[in-house]
Formats: C-alpha cells, sequence, structure tokens
C-alpha cells in the first residue's frame, strides 16, 4: 500500500477509489488479513475495558460484578461457578470492596495417559464512592452467586438529593 492509498479519494483524483479498495488490484493476503482482524474484533468487542461499570452484564464483560444502589444499601452479586466459598476472599479497605479469587483444578486418567490442569484467578476492585457501615458488611455465598450487602452510613443516606427532570 503506497501513501497515495492513504488520501481520501475525491481530493486529487476526482472520484478514484484507492487501489486498495478496488477489486483488480486486491491482495489475496491483505484481504485475508482484514477478514481475521474483523473476526477478531466481532468476537471480543463484548468483552469491555475491564473498568468497573454499574449495571448488569455476563461474567466476563465490564460489568461484572453486578452491583445494585438503593437508598439504604449497595449490594454486590458476583457469579462465579465451580467456586466454593473457601476459594473466595472479600476484602474491604479505604471504600474499594475487593474480590479475589482462585479456581484450581487437576484430572488425570492414567487408563489413557491424560492429565490436565486448569487455574484461573480473578480479582476486582470496586471503589464504593460513598462511606458504608464496616460493621454491617454482609456476604454470602449460595449455588455459585456471591452477594455482599453493604448499608449506608446515615450520613451518606442523607447525603441523597433529589434531581428534578426537565422535559
Amino acid at each position: 500500500m503506497s501513501v497515495r492509498d492513504l488520501i481520501p479519494w475525491g481530493r486529487a483524483n476526482g472520484n478514484q477509489v484507492p487501489s486498495g479498495l478496488r477489486d483488480d488490484n486486491r491482495d489475496p493476503f491483505l484481504s485475508l488479513h482484514r477478514e481475521v482482524n474483523r473476526l477478531f474484533d466481532d468476537v471480543f468487542r463484548g468483552f469491555g475495558s475491564g473498568l468497573p461499570t454499574f449495571g448488569s452484564g455476563s461474567a466476563f464483560s465490564a460489568g461484572w460484578p453486578r452491583i445494585e444502589i438503593s437508598d439504604k444499601e449497595i449490594k454486590v452479586t458476583a457469579e462465579v461457578p465451580g467456586l466454593e466459598e473457601t476459594d473466595i476472599e472479600v476484602l474491604l479497605n479505604d471504600g474499594v470492596l475487593t474480590l479475589k479469587g482462585e479456581k484450581r483444578s487437576e484430572s488425570e486418567d492414567k487408563g489413557r495417559n491424560f492429565s490436565e490442569r486448569y487455574y484461573g484467578r480473578f480479582e476486582r476492585r470496586i471503589p464504593l464512592g460513598v462511606e458504608v457501615k464496616d460493621d454491617q458488611v454482609d456476604a454470602r455465598f449460595k449455588n455459585g452467586v456471591l452477594t455482599v450487602t453493604l448499608p449506608k452510613s446515615e450520613k451518606a443516606q442523607s447525603q441523597v438529593k433529589r434531581i428534578a427532570i426537565k422535559s
């Protein structure tokens, strides 16, 4: 591809289409390269940026874990299938909730000369943004779902401000 191909058509040569886009000069490897890039873009588009966001989503999107905020509490729900409560650690430090976990799985079949090992680790830090009652934080684990409830302090509850909606 030459530098001329980077110039949008219609500037110097009338309505001429860049040579990289003409069918008669198309390189099959360049075409394959573009298709593979498009495929990867389509597949990985849903994974998000990894930044914490509030809302729902799949376990691997930017919306994981799911966070619900009400006037009185913050509720964080994380789906962690295949893990036990002993595999998960929940920490609260300086207004940041941290969820950590690790899964280890090993299987071996000596009859088939087969062994498989899987190790997976995750850590998610969620800035709360409000003051919570540290002594009343509750974490529960049931059927692969971790639910952490953080009650807001009276000060945080009193700072709620109603905003008028204009049309």
